[in-house]
């Protein structure tokens, strides 16, 4: 019986149970696609990274003696359709059987499940082996519950998993070392060259120029730096523990005009195209805790743990609890555009410079970046969560609907009421020069709230609270900031709110 097998552009899983064995009757097809491409306008590294990855996916299959189909973006046979391409493979190798592995996306998901309905051959879906949760489990754990708390759902991994556990308890004592991951960066502690992967592309971004994809963002080199190999994906995990580990909780959430990844990883790439698994991740860091517990504490093991078992497995399982709703939810009805500078970085606020800078030079933003910076003003400035979403989507190298939509739409713009996050992260200046260095060679005044030359973040924080009071005033979390607010005398809060409204309605000069 000939067998089809379809591997999407984030499904690089080389230690998957498909490939174990080669087999004559088995088919595996791989497409770059205009389908792909153009649904949104993507960042040229993040084309390149899929594409290069894809077709060094593609040799290292063959490599073990499989039988792969690939077209390229400009092939003559490549429709530019998934499903169409699936039928052109289907009827020149004469296919009985058609299987594929779960997409991560659901619009890809709907789409297959539609195709299946309409071919006369046996179809099957397949585990990508890759999360620690399967697609539904999130569903049934806060089943009947109120909230959908992301540390009960933490708490509940370590133990499952046995994850820095101790006799039922957690490790050192606490579940989580939050409060030991805010350390401003002041220079003082050194941070390591990041290790640089010099993935030949000319091929790739030849293609991609003449295939005349519109894309953002900056490819200065000739080099793709972010690894597209397993075996590159395990170099750069190696790496982290080795030389970035020691510091990463100490300074995951601090931000520096001269360093654009700290302590950062840099496998959120190799991560979500599934060269490596969440469970290759969590052993290698452990087992290199375990080795060298006297040099490293336990709250940058349990920081980093908690981004992959808790906050990642956590989103992925809230995307299929609430998706396709979840794609238009609104619920402080914001209706705003985002800035023009968002695709140039050519603003006065030294803060949404940086961050717009390196994700359009590298990108790549870290977590705050993408929270407390960009997403922050963006909420704060009222922004249409469809707006967040097609910028956020685009611009990130890392970023595939089920983990961008879900921190975007949820975490980041509050836009969901609730579900995800327990209260909507913005703030004034004040977090942001907390957190950074990016105050201090700023246009703008941190402390000045109502002044030609005060900080936007100062006015657009407290007009924001006033006009979302209706929506907001009742959240427990929201409380401290509304009786201050309250505190604020008539006229002076009228001023504060004339000063957000003239930067929301002339953005671009600020």
């Amino acid at each position: 019986m000939k067998i089809l097998r379809l591997i999407l552009g984030d499904q690089l899983n080389i230690k998957h149970s498909w490939f174990k064995e080669p087999n004559d009757n088995v088919v595996y097809c791989l497409f770059e696609m205009r389908q792909e491409t153009d649904y949104v306008t993507h960042h040229i590294q993040k084309v390149i990274g899929f594409f290069g990855a894809m077709r060094q996916f593609s040799e290292d299959l063959k490599d073990k003696g499989h039988h792969v189909v690939y077209y390229k973006i400009n092939q003559a046979e490549n429709t530019q359709s998934l499903t169409d391409n699936l039928l052109k493979v289907i009827g020149k190798y004469n296919i009985e059987t058609f299987e594929y592995l779960e997409p991560d996306e659901y619009r890809l998901d709907q789409q297959l499940i539609k195709f299946c309905k309409t071919i006369d051959i046996q179809h099957s879906v397949t585990s990508t082996e890759h999360f620690y949760t399967n697609r539904n489990d999130l569903k049934t754990f806060f089943k009947d519950k109120k909230q959908y708390l992301m540390e009960n759902f933490y708490r509940d991994m370590r133990k499952k998993h046995d994850i820095l556990m101790h006799a039922g308890q957690p490790e050192g004592g606490k579940w989580n070392y939050d409060k030991s991951n805010r350390n401003k960066w002041k220079g003082d502690v050194d941070i390591p060259t990041y290790k640089l992967f010099k993935n030949n592309v000319d091929a790739v971004i030849l293609d991609i120029e003449q295939s005349k994809i519109k894309t953002i963002g900056k490819f200065d080199t000739k080099t793709f730096s972010y690894p597209i190999t397993r075996k590159q994906a395990l170099e750069q995990l190696k790496y982290f523990c080795k030389a970035l580990l020691i510091h990463f909780g100490d300074y995951q959430d601090a931000m520096h005009t001269d360093e654009v990844y700290l302590f950062h990883s840099r496998l959120s790439f190799a991560m979500n195209v599934k060269l490596i698994s969440a469970k290759d991740v969590v052993k290698t860091v452990l087992n290199y805790y375990r080795k060298h517990g006297e040099d490293i504490s336990i709250s940058q093991v349990e920081g980093f743990i908690r981004q992959v078992i808790g906050w990642r497995e956590y989103m992925r399982g809230m995307y299929w609890a609430l998706m396709p709703g979840f794609k238009n939810e609104n619920q402080l009805n914001n209706k705003n555009k985002l800035p023009d500078f968002f695709w140039t970085g050519n603003t006065k606020m030294n803060c949404l410079k940086q961050a717009i800078s390196n994700s359009l030079d590298n990108g790549y933003a870290h977590h705050i970046q993408r929270l407390m910076i960009t997403g922050n003003y963006a909420l704060l400035t009222e922004t249409h969560p469809d707006e967040v979403d097609k910028w956020y989507l685009g611009i990130y190298v890392d970023a595939v609907e089920w983990v961008q939509i879900t921190n975007t739409r949820g975490m980041s713009q509050f836009a969901d009421g609730g579900k995800i996050a327990t209260k909507p992260y913005v703030s004034s200046a004040s977090y942001i020069n907390k957190m950074s260095n990016y105050c201090d060679n700023c246009h703008y005044s941190k402390s000045k709230k109502t002044e030609d030359n005060a900080c936007p973040f100062n006015s657009l924080y407290w007009n924001f609270l006033d006009s979302k009071r209706l929506e907001l005033q009742n959240n427990f979390r929201m409380k401290m900031m509304y009786s201050v607010l309250d505190k604020i005398k008539a006229p002076d809060l009228a001023k504060l709110k004339e000063r957000a409204q003239h930067i929301i309605a002339h953005q671009d000069e600020y």
